[in-house]
């Protein structure tokens, strides 16, 4: 069975980004363990004069979940046109020790808008060599009128968009490495 460690890049417990990853998680229970990192907070302040040959235990912690899965899947919100601050220092912590290199990852921004959240971490997934095509990343405008309450994906063709996503990130972790996309900023899926 595939591993997949889902990052998300809202701290709020009760956020859509991490309804979004339970309703995924259900949908292909039987495809992949689909594993929730919880540990978004608890990771220091990027501090290149820390990140030697033991660095902060979190950030070891983290390293080693992504060094254990097969494949990521990133679901977050955009916070002020941007990426949330406590995501973008979990991924800072990876640029030295190269865990997102040749890592497959799927990327789904999900909140009011999202477009210029998603370009920037876009770039920067790529930058540290993420394994991406344009049919593993994802857009989800207005989210909240996308799903119920309590976490159901009730808008079809969001459903049908998450699913070409897992259908593809799931292909990739399971091909060959010579088979990498590498994909050009901007182009990204949008429902």
């Amino acid at each position: 069975m595939i591993k997949i460690l889902a990052i998300s890049g809202s701290t709020r417990q009760q956020s859509s980004n991490h309804q979004l990853i339970a309703a995924i998680a259900a949908r292909y229970a039987s495809q992949a363990e689909l594993t929730l990192f919880n540990g978004l907070t608890e990771l220091p302040h990027f501090n290149p004069d820390l990140d030697q040959d033991q660095p902060p235990a979190a950030v070891a912690a983290f390293r080693e979940q992504l060094r254990g899965a097969d494949a990521v899947l990133i679901c977050t919100p955009e916070y002020a046109i941007g990426v949330p601050g406590s995501l973008k220092n979990a991924i800072d912590w990876t640029v030295s020790s190269m865990e997102f290199s040749k890592k497959p990852v799927a990327l789904i921004t999900a909140g009011t808008s999202g477009v210029h959240a998603h370009k920037s971490l876009l770039g920067t997934l790529l930058i540290i060599e993420s394994r991406m095509r344009e049919e593993m990343q994802l857009v989800i405008p207005a989210i909240k009128t996308k799903m119920s309450p309590d976490g159901v994906i009730t808008h079809g063709e969001t459903l049908t968009a998450i699913d070409r996503l897992m259908h593809a990130l799931l292909s990739v972790a399971t091909a060959p490495r010579e088979d990498d996309i590498y994909l050009n900023p901007p182009a990204f899926n949008k429902v």
